[in-house]
């Protein structure tokens, strides 16, 4: 008899062509899913309604189904449907309870997702505020009546942009401190845990009020193992409506949630029928809770073994193949799979079976789960590369990554570098230019236009594969095809496509933009907006001053390996295709974006690489040539651009200085009041020595003497003033007492004036703060501008204010002055950069101590509401004199909160770090110096971790200058406690003979050598390439305040310390290297092993002597080791000739750190390689061959297989066909297998339609089924085609197989055939 039921739907006529690559399968939300890779499915009923059936759990109800930033794999973290069915019974609500935390639950990207969406759209805003305030500052200098208007509209836009800002500030901040708790709840949270259990809902737990706290309680003391045999009872009820199954199976993860080793101790006779029940049923709603509770059941390899012996890789693939309709079982039973990766080892419990069905949703385009599909494979590639290669997977993910459909195309791109590793894996693949796929749309001019995403998704492929040796390595092949034809691209007149290769060729070279690069590329003038005391304090990558700095131990592998992509980049052709395209493009956006980047890459040619390779670059040879011709349009134009270069570098190399001017100054909350004492050192535009009818007449022409408006008053003539002509005493004098512009002035200041403490905090309005902090400072610098200062009312009411935070003053105001909207939305924040400047001056401090400020600093640090007053406060004064404030801010430095203290550590950098002055003793500066250092070693025993990192990294960079390192020494900090925290600086104290002295005497040098000789060493070679990898890619965590921009700037990409390195910088420490003998050990290693490329362990062994050779290498003292040994050869030899790429990539690093030293730089030369120096002829580091080909000369042609890799013979079918005692069973197999080809698909489709009409008794047969599962096992099939054939057999079939009741079956199929 045919079969009543068959698995998914009935077959039509209208089926024939299911699995035909035309037909869409899925509803265009579904598409829209396929395409982001993170959205839960959605469904569409017969009356349009969307039937959705998953959606997030920590959302409300009701709320939407597919939030942003679900994590990879998990699409939801409970399945809830808010829609009606068909049959109108209501669909179930798998949400268990709100506000919950289940993005920790499938993994930390759904944390990092939000948090990437939250720094977007701060970037967003903060190009809204930046135009908002480039608006303001022109229309400042335009006539105040006519621009009133728009000038309000424009504040207006910078007031909301602000609030914008802060907010989502402060969203990504508790974004982020979330990420960071644990992931299981502690026993505070059990109560709100169980008032969100399915078992009642939360409206009625708020009805119940108390009633249902207690009842929580009372579920807290239950034994969980009771509820959990309660609950596994209360399964076993048959003929349940779907509620009821999925209701009870969240009760049981919530359980395991809250008692996570109770998956340990389950019993796996009873769970795991309770768990076959569930996943045989005929709702999707309750399968999907079965993959659901069994994903979370999962404990270990062996228990993944239990679930497979219940037949979950057959169930697994029927539905996996199912059509869209079923989302929630196809998403349920897909993150099902992706839970054998979370296990140890549990890849390899995977079927190939499971494998090839996810290749085939990862093939099939129009399936909304595509690209969880593919970030399956790419995972499981990374675990276990064979079984993708045999499933056939490798075609997959080579052509979602030609697509550039695929968002995480970055790690997409690694998993192909992980296998271009050793010559091992490289085998795996079939052709070896799997990469080269990603450069197809740029060579392809008809895939240019109307691709903006494809094409910049592209770009993100290309880039990671150039910031990495792997990828490097593999498009050197054919003297580098691949990115010739990338730059040959900026020839085809695509003003797209050219954009964004000019943008890749920015990112690989780690070149960052200036701020001044917007205007210039938008047409304006570099003379306008290039002035140094308005540029942006920002820094390139490849700047010197880390490299140069006396007493600096740092190497930057970034620059060295920027230096290589740059070499390989000119050697291809960029200068050339840089320069034509700037005479050729018409877009002049584009052709100044060309001509910035041929400044960029001249600069840094001039500076990263050897004068052999960079001599010849900087006379532009071409542009040269053009500017000679007769020929006037090719004359003019070439001129021009050479104008453009020169202008574009001279200002590269003001705003040069003003970065490293600004990163020497204070990073607090009114730092930009530092900026006027950059611009003291250059000449002011008015002369001190003026004649007096001149004077008068500029006092006239500030406006400030004829009103008192001081939106009319001309603030740049007034600065000017107050830097030139009133630093002389007689000029000062005369505009006390002769005029009113400084009373006018002054009391433009004054708090209760209420005109400079209304003002908006804008970036134009900064020019405010700037003139009253110099006006202060020139008042300071005379006799009668401090006795003048000191009888105004400015101070005597600044104190008034102040004393409003004060509690012990008596005095209170409703509208405090410092309240924190004032702070943050005016400029009564200035008010603290003013006393900075009185506190920088001993005059000043006896103001401040006059009117007893320092007493109401006091109590201001004290507050515990106020951090932002309390940051100001701390940011804006100066401590270099010795007065009360050094101990307010140790007050601050130890009494504070935790994000006060941190802030006030930081602080002392400027102080510790300073470099004694030429024109002053060094025992003076020494001391200047000494009181910051004392209070940082006082910072090493705070009990917050995070500031005594920062204390580590301040002291750290202290030590760079001899004298105070010795000094850090004398302090004998106690580091024991800190662990890997204090190990740097302990590390940098072998710097002197005093530090190697104390060492020794606390036996910290022999246990230390001890244990990096028997495994620091491989340790250091995973943080050297977790380190290089963080600073390539540029992946950053978190929002970073100015100091913390500069300790990554400072570390990531930097050679961390390594113990021989400082070791060698003693002759003590030579001579107990020597002693030691390990360092011909490691040369023996290196000798013995420099050729390996399949023993894991072995190569980062050989990596790990390598670098322990390069940080002796790099230190003078450390030269007789090398002479001594020869050892500079092998390592050249490991660079030129290993099969491994990142064994050749630590090479290179370590031949770089070798050429620092004078000596090494003379042994490199005698091999031929030539080392970059900088102006003065001091080695940089980055040193390459005279010929890349002979870097880039591994072979990486694959052998030929006599078998292809990912396919089976075709020959076993004829062979399960042949023993096939059934003709028509093997001609159903034959069929089957015909149906994988393109040809005879449909005849095959047809004939198994006409087989199932008359011989429907076949397709209820287990063993048949079992065979038909073994061909789709061994061949790959589409997506499609895998459904229909499913679809053919009876559902009955899979509960048989499920239940194990084969024979029985098989007796009653007989009976009924009888």
């Amino acid at each position: 008899m045919a079969p009543s039921t068959v698995l998914g739907s009935s077959l039509t006529p209208t089926q024939n062509n299911a699995f035909q690559q035309s037909r869409s399968i899925s509803s265009p939300e579904g598409v829209l899913g396929a395409k982001d890779g993170l959205y839960p499915p959605s469904r569409v009923g017969k009356d349009g309604r969307s039937l959705s059936n998953t959606s997030i759990g920590f959302g409300l109800r009701g709320a939407s189904l597919a939030p942003f930033g679900q994590p990879p794999g998990s699409f939801s973290s409970d399945m809830r449907s808010v829609g009606v069915p068909r049959s109108g019974t209501p669909r179930i609500d798998l949400g268990g309870y709100v506000n919950r935390d289940d993005g920790r639950e499938e993994g930390g990207t759904a944390s990092e997702i939000r948090q990437a969406e939250f720094r977007d759209k701060i970037k967003k805003e903060t190009k809204i505020k930046i135009g908002s305030e480039n608006l303001l500052e022109a229309l400042a200098s335009k006539n105040a009546k006519q621009t009133r208007d728009q000038r309000l509209k424009v504040e207006s836009e910078l007031n909301s942009s602000n609030r914008k800002i802060a907010e989502l500030k402060s969203q990504l901040e508790e974004e982020i401190q979330r990420a960071k708790r644990p992931a299981t709840p502690n026993k505070s949270r059990l109560s709100s845990l169980f008032r969100g259990s399915p078992l009642r809902s939360p409206s009625r737990a708020e009805e119940n009020g108390p009633a249902a706290v207690s009842q929580d309680n009372e579920l807290e003391t239950e034994s969980p193992t009771y509820v959990l045999a309660d609950i596994l009872q209360a399964l076993e009820m048959e003929g349940m409506q779907p509620d009821y199954y999925v209701e009870r199976a969240n009760s049981l993860v919530e359980l395991f949630k809250r008692h996570p080793t109770l998956k340990y101790d389950l019993a796996w006779s009873i769970f795991g029928l309770r768990i076959q029940m569930m996943l045989l049923s005929d709702s999707r709603e309750v399968v999907a809770a079965g993959y659901r509770l069994t994903r979370y059941a999962i404990a270990d390899r062996k228990s993944l073994q239990t679930i497979r012996e219940l037949h979950t890789d057959e169930l697994v693939v029927l539905s996996l193949v199912k059509e869209s309709k079923a989302s929630i079982e196809r998403e349920q039973a897909l993150k099902f799979v992706r839970a054998f990766l979370d296990v140890k080892d549990g890849v390899r419990e995977l079927s190939n079976a499971v494998v090839r069905t996810v290749v085939s949703v990862a093939e099939h385009y129009e399936d909304r789960l595509r690209s969880m599909g593919v970030l399956t494979l790419v995972e499981i590639l990374i675990r276990e590369p064979s079984l993708v290669v045999n499933a056939g997977g490798i075609g997959s993910l080579t052509d979602a990554l030609a697509e550039g459909n695929y968002h995480g195309s970055e790690s997409l791109v690694a998993a192909f570098l992980h296998l271009l590793d050793t010559p091992h894996h490289r085998k795996l693949l079939r052709s070896g230019f799997e990469l080269e796929a990603a450069f197809s749309p740029f060579t392809d001019p008809l895939a240019v236009h109307g691709h903006e995403e494809k094409l910049r998704t592209n770009a993100r492929s290309i880039a990671a594969m150039l910031k990495s040796w792997p990828g490097i390595f593999t498009l050197s092949r054919q003297n580098f095809m691949s990115i010739r034809s990338l730059l040959l691209s900026l020839y085809y007149p695509a003003p797209l496509a050219r954009d964004i290769v000019l943008e890749l060729v920015f990112d690989v070279l780690h070149i960052k933009p200036p701020s001044w690069s917007s205007s210039f590329l938008a047409g304006r003038r570099l003379t306008t907006y290039g002035r140094v005391a308005n540029l942006k304090a920002e820094s390139t990558a490849y700047q010197p001053r880390s490299d140069s700095d006396e007493g600096s131990s740092l190497f930057s592998l970034v620059g060295h390996y920027t230096s290589l992509v740059l070499a390989v980049l000119i050697d291809c052709g960029l200068l050339k295709a840089l320069s034509d395209l700037v005479e050729d493009a018409i877009d002049f956006t584009l052709r100044r974006k060309a001509i910035l980047l041929l400044g960029e890459v001249m600069k840094l040619a001039n500076h990263s690489l050897p004068s052999t390779l960079s001599a010849d670059l900087q006379i532009l040879p071409r542009l040269l040539a053009a500017a000679a011709k007769e020929d006037e349009d090719s004359f003019s134009s070439a001129t021009g651009t050479v104008y453009q270069i020169d202008s574009v570098n001279r200002t590269l190399y003001r705003s040069g200085l003003a970065s490293r001017a600004a990163e020497a100054s204070t990073a607090g909350a009114w730092e930009v009041s530092n900026i006027p004492k950059l611009a003291e050192s250059g000449s002011t535009k008015l002369s001190v020595e003026m004649d007096d009818l001149q004077f008068r007449s500029l006092l006239l022409e500030t406006q400030v003497l004829n009103t008192v408006n001081y939106l009319k008053w001309k603030w740049d003539l007034i600065n000017d003033l107050v830097d030139g002509p009133l630093l002389n005493p007689k000029r000062l004098l005369e505009a006390i007492s002769a005029t009113k512009f400084l009373k006018r002035l002054i009391g433009f200041f004054r708090p209760f004036k209420y005109r400079f403490s209304d003002i908006k905090s804008t970036k134009p309005n900064q020019r405010y703060v700037r003139t009253g902090c110099a006006l202060l400072r020139t008042l300071l610098k005379s006799a009668e501008g401090t006795r003048y200062l000191a009888e105004s009312k400015l101070l005597r009411q600044l104190a008034e204010c102040l004393a409003q935070l004060d509690r012990t003053s008596g005095l209170t105001s409703e509208s405090p002055l410092f309240s924190p909207y004032r702070v943050t939305e005016t400029l009564t924040g200035g008010y603290f950069a003013l006393l900075g400047v009185l506190s920088s001056d001993s005059q000043g401090l006896l103001m401040i101590e006059r009117w007893r400020m320092i007493n109401m600093f006091y109590h201001i640090v004290e507050l515990r509401n106020r951090d932002d007053l309390v940051q100001v406060l701390l940011g804006n004064m100066d401590f270099s004199l010795d007065s009360h404030l050094r101990v307010m801010l140790s007050k601050a430095l130890t009494a504070c909160p935790n994000s006060v203290r941190i802030f006030s550590t930081k602080l002392l950098r400027k102080y510790a770090t300073r470099k004694p002055q030429e024109s002053t003793s060094n025992v003076a500066n020494s001391g200047d110096a000494e009181w910051a250092i004392r209070l940082l070693v006082t910072q090493l025993y705070d009990p917050e971790v995070e500031v005594c990192e920062v204390a580590v990294q301040i002291l750290e960079e202290a030590c760079n200058q001899l004298h105070y390192l010795e000094y850090v020494v004398r302090c004998r900090p106690a580091l024991d406690h800190l662990g890997e925290i204090g190990a740097p600086l302990l590390l940098r104290f072998l710097s002197t003979s005093l530090g190697y002295q104390y060492l020794d005497g606390l036996d910290y040098i022999t246990q230390e050598m001890d244990d990096w000789f028997l495994g620091r060493n491989d340790s250091y070679v995973t943080l050297v390439e977790a380190s290089l990898s963080r600073a390539l890619l540029e992946q950053s965590e978190r929002p970073m305040s100015g100091f913390d921009e500069f300790f990554q700037r400072l570390n990531s990409g930097m050679v961390p310390p390594h113990f021989y390195r400082e070791l060698t910088r003693t002759t003590e420490g030579c001579e107990l290297l020597k002693q030691s003998g390990h360092f011909d050990d490691f040369v023996a290693t290196i000798q013995d092993f420099w050729s390996e490329s399949e023993d894991p362990e072995t190569m980062l062994k050989v990596k790990g002597c390598l670098w322990a050779i390069g940080n002796v290498g790099s230190m003078e003292l450390g030269a007789p080791f090398l002479e001594d040994t020869d050892v500079v050869t092998w390592i050249v030899k490991i660079a030129v000739k290993s099969e491994v790429t990142t064994m050749r990539g630590t090479a290179f690093f370590v031949l770089g750190l070798i050429s620092r030293s004078l000596h090494g730089t003379e042994i490199l030369a005698e091999h031929g390689w030539d080392t970059a120096a900088d102006t003065l002829g001091q080695s940089l580091g980055y040193c390459l061959p005279p010929n890349l080909g002979v870097l880039f000369s591994l072979d990486l042609s694959r052998p030929t297989l006599d078998e292809p890799l990912g396919r089976r013979t075709v020959a076993v079918v004829p062979k399960a066909t042949a023993l096939e005692d059934d003709p028509i069973n093997a001609r159903i197999l034959g069929l089957i297998v015909d149906l994988g080809n393109t040809v005879l698909t449909k005849r095959a489709a047809t004939d198994l339609h006409i087989i199932k009409s008359k011989k429907a008794e076949n397709f209820s047969q287990i063993p048949l089924f079992r065979k038909v599962m073994r061909v789709l096992e061994d061949h790959t099939f589409r997506l499609p085609v895998r459904r229909f054939v499913i679809d053919l057999f009876d559902k009955s079939v899979m509960r048989h197989i499920v239940l194990e009741d084969d024979a029985s079956s098989d007796e009653d199929l007989d009976g009924e055939q009888a």
